[in-house]
């Protein structure tokens, strides 16, 4: 059994990790906050954009255009496949991490010729050390989201589609569902489909029936597609984002809760030997009494 001061020592120490661990909750909370503001601010334009692709196919379903070129002379078993994975920077997020490589890894073993897009250190990390080539990580992007960095990414993915050197175009994130649960999805950003775009709804409110594009429809899509790529990118960053910061807080609350449970019973065992050593004392000192008027008498 552990003496007093080892006792003191380990009650200390855990009182400092709970102070990190309720200062990470409390910084993680905020950057969700701010987050998901961010977010619901941006939503808007790009369900317009998706609005605007979808009129566009209903005005015009015969438009042609290179984003929506499936390639299908090219065999399924030699299309190259680009994945663009966004994980986190640092650890200590539960789960989040985990799932988002698990999934990539199932996802590149099901065909050969893959090219990785790596966002966060951890991503980076993990694949290097499965000696797996990395066609381009993006720095310093998954602890500050914008639409500066989601606009870099997207440039990349779209240059590298429309010269050939990928076939597909995936992203692997995670989707915050509620406060409590997260799940890691998988999409494909290219070549786009058109019947994504089907059932899109659009206000009763907006004026359906005519439509002119100058001076082109495929000039058009070539201003509109990269938007709605940049804006799918960005919705899936801040999204990431969101349920790293959610997986952390929740993390760090269970670390916190653990640590209260530690200390109160290693203060009740800490009380127990302290009432342990006053009673061997008073024990002593009372038999040191008797021993003395023995003596006497």
């Amino acid at each position: 059994m552990a003496n007093a001061r080892e006792i003191q020592s380990r009650i200390k120490s855990i009182q400092d990790t709970r102070k990190i661990t309720s200062a990470m909750y409390l910084i993680s909370s905020t950057k969700m906050k701010k987050s998901k503001k961010l977010l619901a601010d941006t939503e808007p334009y790009f369900y317009t954009l998706q609005s605007l692709i979808h009129r566009i196919l209903r005005h015009m379903p015969d438009t042609r255009h290179a984003y929506f070129d499936a390639r299908e002379t090219i065999p399924k078993e030699k299309r190259v496949r680009g994945l663009l994975v966004i994980t986190g920077d640092k650890g200590l997020a539960g789960s989040y991490n985990h799932n988002v490589l698990k999934q990539a890894q199932e996802w590149m073993e099901a065909g050969k010729n893959n090219r990785l897009y790596v966002v966060g250190e951890l991503g980076r990390a993990y694949f290097e050390s499965r000696q797996l080539p990395i066609e381009k990580q993006f720095h310093y992007t998954v602890q500050n989201p914008t639409m500066h960095r989601a606009r870099c990414i997207a440039s990349t993915l779209i240059e590298d589609f429309m010269e050939g050197r990928v076939d597909e175009v995936w992203i692997l994130y995670t989707q915050m569902i509620n406060s409590m649960k997260t799940e890691t999805r998988m999409e494909q950003l290219l070549p786009l489909k058109r019947e994504n775009f089907s059932g899109i709804s659009i206000p009763a409110d907006i004026h359906q029936e005519e439509i002119r594009m100058v001076p082109s429809p495929e000039a058009v899509m070539d201003h509109v597609v990269p938007n709605y790529v940049t804006g799918f990118i960005f919705g899936a960053l801040v999204e990431s984002f969101c349920s790293e910061q959610n997986e952390r807080m929740m993390a760090m609350q269970s670390a916190s809760d653990n640590a209260a449970a530690l200390l109160s019973e290693l203060s009740m065992e800490y009380n127990r030997l302290r009432q342990a050593a006053i009673t061997q004392e008073i024990t002593e000192v009372v038999g040191g009494a008797r021993a003395q008027r023995k003596k006497k008498r």
